[in-house]
């Protein structure tokens, strides 16, 4: 990497880490700010040391979400399959890290079939209603997040990674500052029946935020192509929304305020990873086509 581009590298880890701690700090509870200041610190430090510990971290993360999203289902009596979800959930993001896609495939696959023997002791009384749950959750977790494996594998790696996680925190961020100050004009809701809190003003301001954000990532940090870039943030921001909303449908379904209370006051820890587990695959595909591995 030519010097002026390691210092423009440098220059927006250092930018991004300050704020990523800053927002995460601003954002949460006032009980949840250490532990949200802890978690996107660490987000950095895996990064920008030994990449796979990053994976070490991401699988923590995905099965603090895989408890919550369980515990979730079972106030409805839906039974998700746990120990043979986790255990094939790290296998796909493993083999995706390690071997590549055919091989996370393949694991993917192996952990339905196991699931389908691994309830069978349980008897036919909400067999289906279970098995279905269960392949729900291996796709909506560990599949969704191995596309964040498959960024990590290069050699730029953890800059494509970094990309994907300012994009999907500054939809978050752009969203909340327009929600409070544009909002205060007049507030236009996106889905009320679904989110209530979504507003088109809060919209407008994640895409400007995940507009700047990629054009500046994919120029500075993966030496791309201003297009490129807006286009990045334009799809980011897309996916990121409907992480928002889907996420929100699931828990009206269920009835619930809140996947957990990992985040006191601010719920469980997968209320933070819906937007990132739909924009994962979305920023993955445009960086394999606009950035080529090195």
């Amino acid at each position: 990497m030519r010097p002026a581009r390691w210092v423009w590298w440098t220059l927006a880890t250092t930018v991004g880490y300050a704020v990523g701690i800053a927002v995460s700090v601003a954002l949460v509870g006032a009980a949840a700010r250490p532990l949200g200041a802890v978690l996107g610190g660490l987000v950095f430090l895996t990064l920008l040391t030994v990449k796979a510990t990053f994976l070490a971290y991401m699988g923590v993360a995905l099965a603090i979400a895989l408890t919550e999203l369980a515990g979730a289902f079972a106030k409805r009596g839906i039974e998700i399959p746990v120990i043979p979800v986790a255990a094939g959930g790290a296998a796909i993001v493993t083999c995706m890290y390690w071997l590549g896609s055919s091989a996370a495939l393949a694991a993917l696959a192996l952990t339905v079939v196991v699931m389908f023997a691994w309830r069978l002791p349980g008897g036919p009384s909400g067999y289906v209603k279970d098995m279905t749950a269960g392949v729900f959750a291996v796709l909506y977790l560990p599949f969704l997040a191995s596309f964040v494996a498959a960024m990590l594998a290069p050699a730029d790696g953890p800059r494509r990674v970094l990309t994907f996680v300012i994009l999907a925190v500054c939809s978050d961020i752009g969203g909340y500052f327009a929600g409070i100050t544009l909002g205060r004009a007049g507030r236009h809701l996106m889905a009320p029946v679904i989110s209530p809190k979504k507003t088109w003003e809060g919209f407008a301001g994640s895409a400007v935020a995940c507009l700047v954000a990629g054009w500046l990532c994919v120029t500075l940090m993966l030496h791309g192509h201003a297009w490129q870039g807006l286009l990045t943030g334009a799809a980011a921001v897309l996916a990121a929304i409907l992480g928002d909303l889907v996420e929100s449908v699931i828990k009206r379904d269920l009835d619930i305020k809140d996947m957990g209370t990992l985040l006191p006051g601010h719920g469980g820890l997968l209320e933070r990873l819906d937007s990132l587990l739909i924009v994962a695959p979305v920023a993955w595909l445009l960086l394999y086509l606009f950035i080529p591995a090195g």
